[in-house]
């Protein structure tokens, strides 16, 4: 694709450059056949000196200087021959000014201008009808429709010609570089050929000495200054908008790297909505570069609201429970709140808190229906969620594409936007989604990793001491008849404590509805404090192994206790937590603190035993503590009959 777009500036560059010397050499076979008047010299004269004061575009290799007022009366006075030598000379000092040493923009620069005066001040004598003005005044207002054709011919050629060159080097669309970086100068060239007028006037129709030529100098140089002033304050706010540009790349940057650093359950997830975001819009014929625009920022940030969403919840490997579920759901409208305070040039928010939403209404936050959903967030729904059915989770492998496409056009018209399905499901098949191919995660190194990851008593035999082995027997004795969680707790407490150097014992139940563990039996020091200690999923030490299934061995137990560690007289030091679960379901977490001497291996091995003998009986024990919270025995069903 270079290769092509390299020859075709090189053909393009040849042959402007090959008619740009024809136009020359015409032009000077003229002035040597006709000879030129001296007032021609003091025209070239006004020419260079004018042509000393340029103007540099922004963002493009190019330059202008104001010396088109004098070349422009050079042609209208003296003919196209003039005009166009006098053209030249002043394009090969500009160049030489502005030290371009390569040859090729060097003679293109000093062709692609006289070509463009040779063609345009042709047009304007063959449309007035008379010669050059100089040997030929005719009224102004006879002139003034071809004066105005051959200054808009001569803008469009000049910049025209230049613009085609910098498409052709740089690949830009040509009409993008000429509105951008170009249009904005037909004030300057407007102004230089009225100058120019003024001047065949005073000059040839009222007969003043030549000197008036030199006094309207001033008058283009003023012109420059007002516009060079104005293009410095133009090149400033273009800086400007790129700062500020940048700094709204950087942030939607920052917070996507740390939604994809926290969520690790959909890694990669947000860049490939983000890919495919911007290929639907693309089929969907949309255009407008605001929504465009608020559609890219905001495919990488519409997972911003899981920064406020527990870990153990973004990275459960099963199904969320109803109450996570619930947490799961504000992640909408939080990261909504979140980039709120971020003012967007162009409207993100909306497609961020919206893209949860479905097209009956059912969805969230606010529960729109149809196209009060923001396209863009439309659009994002769809790719979201093919992109979650073809992507691994813990709790499932992803489907195939096919299968991904069937659940798409089921939920056609409920939860999603027909148009955009359909868009989608043919854009599909034309191969608009398909990346570059990528070897499928090695669940076998996913699952070594996971493994890894454990703790190593989890992985490998520990050799017990008999004094160990038979407080497990014995334990295994005493809740064979324990009859509430406060009599199991007492048992571990018993049995382990002198082994362990357990100083209190803790069972701590999971309650779904809150999404809180709490203290439902305790033994040992403190219990009394530490009975009915509430902890937030997730969070602290118990908290954070019951959110993940995972033990912890070894570890401070001030971060556990922390609302109570000030009031406790010696507190504990250490503790250890393991998970209690029962057919899949977290029934609580098993924490025992010491003050003494830190847990090993063998302590945890044997407490992750421990944890698997009571996690059912006490799952039973804490169900029918539920129930009796939640029906008392005089208003259960059926009871009523026997108190009769």
């Amino acid at each position: 694709m270079g290769g092509r777009r390299h020859r075709a500036a090189t053909a393009y560059i040849a042959a402007i450059d090959i008619a740009g010397f024809a136009a020359i050499a015409v032009g000077l076979a003229d002035v040597v056949q006709h000879g030129a008047p001296l007032q021609v010299l003091v025209l070239l004269a006004l020419t260079l000196l004018s042509g000393s004061a340029t103007l540099t575009m922004p963002s493009v290799p190019v330059s202008f200087s104001i010396s088109e007022t004098f070349t422009m009366t050079a042609a209208l006075l003296f003919g196209p021959s003039i005009g166009t030598l006098i053209v030249a000379v002043d394009a090969l000092a500009i160049s030489l000014r502005a030290r371009i040493h390569r040859p090729r923009r060097l003679i293109f620069n000093a062709t692609a201008p006289p070509l463009a005066m040779w063609a345009s001040s042709h047009l304007f004598f063959a449309l007035a009808g008379v010669g050059p003005l100089s040997v030929v005044p005719v009224s102004l207002w006879r002139l003034l429709p071809p004066f105005l054709l051959f200054f808009a011919t001569y803008f469009t050629l000049n910049t025209g010609l230049i613009a085609a060159a910098v498409s052709l080097e740089t690949g830009q669309r040509i009409t993008r570089i000429w509105r951008e970086h170009f249009l904005g100068l037909w004030v300057s060239y407007l102004g230089g050929g009225l100058v120019g007028v003024l001047l065949v006037l005073l000059v040839y129709q009222r007969n003043p000495d030549l000197t008036a030529l030199t006094l309207l100098v001033p008058l283009p140089l003023i012109l420059h200054a007002m516009f060079r002033k104005s293009m410095r304050h133009a090149e400033e706010r273009i800086a400007h908008l790129n700062k500020v540009n940048q700094l709204y790349h950087s942030t939607i940057e920052a917070l996507a790297q740390a939604i994809d650093a926290k969520d690790q359950v959909t890694h990669g997830h947000i860049r490939r909505v983000q890919r495919f975001s911007a290929r639907l819009a693309g089929a969907l014929g949309i255009t407008d570069e605001s929504t465009l625009k608020a559609l890219e920022a905001a495919s990488l940030l519409h997972d911003t609201g899981k920064l406020a969403i527990p870990e153990h919840i973004l990275n459960k490997p099963d199904k969320l429970t109803q109450g996570e579920f619930e947490r799961m759901k504000s992640h909408a409208a939080i990261g909504a709140d979140i980039l709120s305070a971020i003012d967007f040039p162009f409207p993100v928010v909306p497609i961020v808190r919206h893209h949860h939403e479905n097209w009956n209404g059912s969805g969230y936050p606010d529960g729109l229906k149809g196209t009060d959903i923001p396209l863009g967030a439309r659009i994002l729904a769809v790719i979201d969620c093919f992109d979650a059915l073809t992507s691994d989770r813990p709790y499932r492998r992803r489907l195939s594409e096919r299968a991904a496409l069937d659940i798409l056009l089921e939920r056609r018209g409920t939860t999603y936007d027909p148009a955009v399905v359909d868009t989608f499901v043919a854009a599909h098949a034309q191969g608009l989604f398909r990346e570059e191919a990528t070897a499928p995660p090695d669940v076998e190194a996913v699952s070594q990793a996971a493994a890894d990851a454990q703790p190593a008593v989890e992985r490998k035999g520990v050799a017990l001491e008999l004094q160990t082995l038979f407080a497990l027997f014995d334990f295994g004795q005493a809740i064979t008849h324990a009859s509430d969680p406060d009599r199991i707790c007492a048992a571990i407490r018993d049995h382990f404590g002198e082994h362990f150097s357990v100083s209190a014992c803790v069972l701590f139940e999971y309650r779904d509805t809150t999404q809180q563990i709490v203290a439902a039996a305790a033994a040992g020091e403190h219990a009394a404090a530490l009975r009915g200690l509430i902890i937030p999923l997730g969070e602290r030490i118990s908290g954070w192994v019951a959110a993940t299934r995972m033990p912890i061995v070894n570890s401070d137990a001030g971060l556990d206790l922390e609302p109570l560690v000030l009031a406790l007289d010696e507190p504990p030091r250490r503790c250890m937590a393991v998970p209690l679960v029962s057919s899949g379901t977290l029934v609580g977490v098993l924490t025992v603190y010491s003050k003494e001497s830190l847990f090993n291996d063998q302590h945890a091995h044997v407490m992750a035993v421990v944890a698997d003998r009571i996690a059912p009986k006490l799952s039973t024990m804490l169900a029918s503590r539920s129930l009796e919270r939640d029906w008392p025995v005089n208003e259960l069903p059926g009871l009523q009959y026997s108190r009769r």
